[in-house]
């Protein structure tokens, strides 16, 4: 699910782990150091759903990926 519902909290969203995600990019970071960052976080889970809550950041363009590092990406 991408978002809250009456029943489904947002620990267990996208959006969720993508404010997890979120949270951990004060700095530039490569992919396998965010993936050791947010890993044992109850809202990533796995792996897939990582990769899918970053491809929604990505997708709402609130990151960026340039050379090897993933960026907040600025106003």
């Amino acid at each position: 699910m991408i978002h809250p519902t009456k029943h489904i909290p947002a620990e267990q969203t996208l959006l969720g782990a993508g404010a997890v995600i979120f949270a951990s990019l004060p700095q530039p970071r490569t992919v396998t150091s965010l993936w050791e960052a947010v890993r044992k976080d109850k809202s990533i889970g796995t792996f897939e759903r990582f990769i899918l809550a970053l491809t929604m950041l990505y997708s709402l363009q609130v990151v960026r990926f340039e050379g090897g590092l993933i960026t907040r990406q600025k106003p």
